[in-house]
């Protein structure tokens, strides 16, 4: 007897609701989050209002260009059901002239989603609020991640910077029906130290409370997307070192699981046990920057040398590993590039452990009931779980509203389900709340990893498969077989079958997704990757309204914008 899947129940449900729309799903014969359902571009607004009850969380929006086609391009929708760990991917074929009805009005998420897919790509989406290029300079000619878009074109910036305050305000006057002439605008950013160099919102405010915000993103844009599709699958793991630089393993082993993913292969256990120690340590040394930095934005500057310890403690252990310490490449596509040198190792990892939980408590006894911390950051933007859902958070900031959703738990990847850990929630998703969440969090990702440490299995780290891994060194320098082993695989690198496939991890910010198209050769024909924080961001003009200027830097220091995985 076979047993119907949630997607084929969802999509007999939908032709009732929706009639006479011509509706075909492709289900997957691996994988029961990977089914397709493909409708006409007329219909997208109304397949998703009626997936929304189903489906909450709309994860991403893409483009896909298939220049040979008489409709050119793909989008690529990318649905979440976290109460029964489900997916479904909606696709829909657009020709250069056509416009997708946007789906702003039915997830609030879908804004910067569609905006970028229209910046990168050229698509239109009618009856979107506000329809312009998001990651890209406003005089960038043409739209670099179409396939006739040369990765090497390099464009001048031609508009005085001094015009850009004025630009923005006559914009924003002209979208505004409420008269904003008489108010006061402030720019903040990029050069402030709060953003860092590289975020820009503008802020129209009535005395010292926010009435209206607007923001520019796009200055640190590392163009991943397009040189992943001149460079085969192993060569791509440097770039993902540079999404979130905070904590690169995570996306090393985020982007591998994604492509082992789309091979149909599994790694041996001693590369998962280590895969989740390098996971676990990232995710703590993110968390230490994200706390103190916004612990130095709002004037707390010892507690910022305090978490700062424990993480060049923890890159002496990543460059006793493999010589690196911000931007390691340590995994590799079937396993690792680099396995523990000797029980030293191990034994410092434990004496890393204990220098975390010590600035820990040390951080928790100056800040955390700190008269002046804790009225600077409770009750500042507090976001409802409800809102949360329809903006994409995902990760901290969405367990700090009070929905417990972490891949590792929901979704177990990579060996996750044989460690005991706990999911830290918040209540009402405020900038303390968030502190609160990834204070917890760092102390269970210390739990996680002592078990992992007492528990490492021995065995390879590498799959035995030499149409995956590089052939051991022995072989090669012993045997012909070996040499021509390595010399293939150096010039073809890895040659996934023809597909797609979406892989999520829960990175330090949340879902980090990967979306891979392969046309069976050695380099992907598209990759989209879906960063955690782009979603959240895009909420911080509602979450600041009402808000004073000082809580401005607070709450944006506890929603961890990292540029490089922002802009990407």
């Amino acid at each position: 007897m076979t047993t119907e899947r949630f997607s084929e129940q969802v999509v007999r449900d939908l032709s009732r609701h929706i009639p006479q729309t011509e509706m075909r799903l492709v289900a997957s014969p691996l994988y029961t989050d990977e089914d397709v359902l493909w409708v006409p571009y007329q219909r997208i607004s109304a397949v998703a209002a009626a997936l929304k009850p189903h489906y909450p969380f709309l994860m991403d929006i893409c483009g896909v260009d298939y220049p040979e086609r008489e409709k050119r391009f793909e989008v690529v929708y990318h649905f979440a059901d976290p109460e029964r760990q489900n997916r479904l991917r909606v696709k829909t074929q657009i020709s250069e002239q056509d416009a997708v009805p946007s789906l702003v009005a039915v997830y609030q998420g879908a804004n910067w989603f569609e905006r970028e897919a229209f910046d990168m790509f050229g698509i239109m989406f009618s009856g979107h609020p506000n329809l312009r290029r998001i990651l890209c300079h406003e005089d960038f000619v043409g739209h670099p991640l179409r396939k006739d878009y040369p990765a090497d074109r390099r464009q001048s910036l031609v508009t005085p910077l001094e015009h850009v305050f004025a630009r923005d305000r006559e914009r924003m006057l002209s979208e505004e029906e409420d008269h904003l002439s008489d108010k006061v605008w402030l720019n903040i950013g990029p050069a402030h130290p709060a953003t860092h160099g590289t975020l820009r919102f503008m802020a129209v405010l009535e005395g010292e409370t926010i009435s209206k915000v607007d923001i520019e993103i796009g200055y640190l844009h590392r163009c991943f997307e397009k040189m992943a599709e001149t460079h085969s699958y192993n060569q791509v793991i440097p770039y993902t070192d540079r999404l979130n630089y905070c904590s690169a393993p995570l996306n090393n082993n985020a982007w591998c699981r994604a492509v082992e993913k789309l091979c149909g292969i599994k790694i041996p256990d001693r590369a998962k046990v280590i895969r989740i120690i390098l996971d676990e340590f990232s995710r703590i040394i993110d968390h230490c920057v994200c706390i103190g930095t916004q612990l130095v934005d709002i004037g707390a500057l010892t507690n910022f040398w305090l978490f700062f310890r424990p993480r060049e403690a923890v890159y002496d252990l990543f460059e006793k590993l493999c010589g690196a310490r911000l931007t390691v490449s340590l995994a590799r596509v079937g396993g690792l590039g680099f396995d523990i040198p000797d029980s030293a190792w191990i034994e410092q990892a434990f004496k890393t452990c204990a220098i975390i939980l010590e600035a820990h408590q040390e951080i928790d006894t100056l800040v955390t009931k700190n008269r002046i911390f804790v009225s600077r950051m409770v009750g500042i933007t507090p976001i409802s779980a409800k809102d949360a859902i329809d903006w994409g958070f995902t990760g901290p900031c969405l367990r700090a509203c009070g929905v417990p959703r972490d891949l590792r738990k929901d979704i177990p990847y990579g060996g996750y389900e044989n460690f005991a850990f706990d999911i830290p929630i918040g209540e009402t998703g405020d900038c303390y709340d968030r502190y609160m969440v990834r204070m917890e969090e760092i102390k269970q990702s210390v739990r996680i990893i002592q078990q992992a440490l007492k528990g490492l299995p021995s065995g390879p780290i590498t799959i035995d498969n030499t149409d995956i891994a590089l052939p051991r060194k022995e072989d090669v320098y012993g045997n012909i077989e070996g040499l021509m082993h390595q010399f293939m695989k150096v010039i073809y690198d890895v040659q996934p079958p023809v597909g797609e496939i979406y892989s999520a991890s829960e990175g330090a910010n949340g879902e980090l997704g990967f979306y891979i198209i392969s046309d069976g050769t050695g380099k992907p024909y598209r990759v989209k990757c879906r960063p955690p924080c782009f979603a959240i961001f895009q909420s911080f003009t509602k979450l600041l309204e009402g808000h004073m200027v000082a809580d401005a830097i607070a709450a944006l220091g506890t929603i961890n914008i990292v540029a490089g995985e922002l802009d990407r």
